[in-house]
């Protein structure tokens, strides 16, 4: 696909990270319990208007069509099995997040509120060939209504026991087991079991115009939240850096996921001078010295100008510093390959902080 100037909209939504995308998470043994369990559809309808049963908040689109749907819903008013669901039940607070079911869950509740999703048309069963065609939920008969509702689904209802409770495990359960025909990314993942006010700060941020500017079109896999969130983990706690990159973003997403010792708006105002400097200074193209944004470029510029306004100590020619950086061997290199493995990383950053630091 080409927009009218003609460059490629798959180009621009890409990022380039030569090492990231083939990076796998750490492998660990976890000792997890699971359990089956029987819910009956209107049980699961009022878990999910609650919220007990939670539907991850990444944006994946209610992909289903409307006689899908709708086929979906017969199935069950003619007392056919469906397929069962897959659930993740947090210890602490109980709830359980859906793994794998989400378009049946999704279909059950719009089904009963009416409407699917944010349509304004009622939600009629279409496209059957049976006395059920054409009706909502609010025309079925008390039979009909009383056999929908008391319809079983089975759950399968997992949790993590070891390694200490620490639900390490959501992340790879996510990874492996989720079963929709387009996988998941690793920032959708973790804004679906990590979500919380650190996830709700960095969609804030992914919002700011001047971060819009050198990002470029808004990904529509988190990409560029993704790259927000590296940052931080990288600016605040790069020293204890360890590949791979993946579980080091899960870690720090995980451990502030509530902010902990992070202050939202010296976080928002760090993040804001640092991509308005950066675009004033070095241009819309700052992370995209070869059209694509580039990962490692860019964690290694957003942290070097960070720490030059922290200190307040920002060179006197920036975009002098940047061209020279650009042609700097030992930085493109880091840049370009192994760019996850932690010399890499801590050189790539170490020699774009020198840079920027009034050094030259």
């Amino acid at each position: 696909m080409v927009e009218p100037n003609g460059a490629s909209i798959l180009a621009q939504e890409e990022v380039l990270d030569a090492d990231y995308d083939a990076e796998t998470v750490d492998a660990k043994e976890y000792v997890i319990s699971g359990y089956g369990a029987d819910f009956d559809v209107e049980g699961l309808v009022r878990r999910l208007k609650r919220r007990d049963i939670d539907i991850p908040s990444f944006q994946r689109a209610y992909v289903w069509n409307h006689q899908k749907a709708s086929r979906f819903i017969e199935s069950l008013l003619m007392g056919l099995p469906v397929p069962g669901i897959f659930l993740y039940r947090e210890r602490g607070s109980q709830r359980m997040f859906v793994i794998d079911g989400q378009q049946r869950l999704k279909t059950l509740q719009f089904y009963y509120d009416g409407k699917i999703g944010d349509s304004e048309s009622a939600f009629a069963l279409k496209g059957l060939k049976s006395r059920f065609e054409g009706l909502t939920y609010d025309d079925l008969t008390d039979e009909d209504r009383r056999r929908l509702d008391d319809s079983i689904i089975r759950a399968s209802i997992i949790h993590q026991e070891a390694p200490d409770d620490d639900g390490s495990s959501r992340y790879s359960i996510f990874e492996r087991l989720n079963t929709s025909s387009t996988p998941l990314t690793p920032q959708e993942i973790r804004s679906a079991i990590y979500g919380g006010a650190l996830n709700r700060l960095i969609e804030d941020l992914n919002n700011y115009g001047d971060w819009r500017a050198l990002f470029g079109r808004r990904s529509t896999r988190k990409r560029d939240e993704e790259l927000i969130l590296r940052f931080l983990a990288l600016y605040f706690y790069g020293d204890e850096y360890k590949s791979p990159m993946k579980g080091f973003l899960n870690t720090f997403m995980k451990n502030n996921r509530e902010l902990g010792d992070l202050d939202e708006q010296t976080v928002k105002s760090m993040f804001e001078k640092t991509v308005t400097t950066m675009r004033n200074t070095l241009g819309d193209r700052a992370i995209k010295p070869d059209r694509q944004v580039n990962a490692a470029v860019a964690d290694a510029i957003m942290v070097a100008v960070a720490r030059a306004l922290e200190a307040q100590s920002v060179c006197s020619e920036p975009k002098a510093a940047y061209q020279s950086l650009m042609k700097n061997q030992d930085f493109l290199d880091a840049v370009s390959a192994g760019t996850s493995q932690p010399v890499n990383v801590r050189k790539r950053i170490g020699l774009a902080t020198q840079a920027f630091a009034g050094a030259n």
